[in-house]
């Protein structure tokens, strides 16, 4: 019994370490974590049905796409940063945290969710027929919610890239 409240205690210090860091991106950032992990072991799973060679190369290009991943909500923390540091400098107090960095992490969740049901459909198991429409419903009500027209991409305009 000793050892089983010494590793409940290094649980909860781990978990409140990573919620005093992240906040409410907390929920979105395990998830996402987790789907990766899945994702990940699903589609070298998949890979023999799907007739594919597992090698280095493909296994790296996996990798360095969830690395990416996690670039972009740290690129949507760093928006959120400046947002609340604009509005505060405006003098308007804004109470939300990591509001665009936790729609990215959701919107990308869902698609490793979808990632997820397509390797296990290719591994031959049946899932529900619910649950891909359910997810890409999802993922479109989020990208919905945060729609945001870009009135100049609509006049034509370019934009030049770095």
């Amino acid at each position: 019994m000793k050892n089983e409240n010494y590793i409940k205690a290094i649980f909860t210090i781990i978990f409140s370490i990573i919620s005093s860091i992240f906040g409410n991106l907390t929920t979105p950032v395990i998830l996402l974590v987790s789907c990766n992990l899945i994702d990940y072991a699903t589609g070298l799973m998949a890979s023999p049905y799907r007739k594919e060679d597992i090698n280095s190369y493909k296994s790296i290009r996996g990798i360095i796409k969830k690395v990416a991943m996690w670039l972009l909500i740290c690129v949507g923390a760093i928006i959120d940063e400046m947002i609340i540091y604009a509005s505060g400098a405006a003098g308007i107090d804004i109470p939300l945290t990591f509001l665009i960095a936790c729609v990215v992490a959701i919107w990308l969740t869902c698609n490793e969710i979808i990632s997820i049901l397509e390797n296990i459909k290719d591994i031959g198991v049946k899932t529900p027929g619910f649950l891909e429409p359910l997810m890409r419903n999802i993922k479109s009500q989020v990208e919905d919610k945060v729609k945001i027209t870009d009135n100049d991409s609509e006049k034509g305009e370019d934009y030049e890239h770095f």
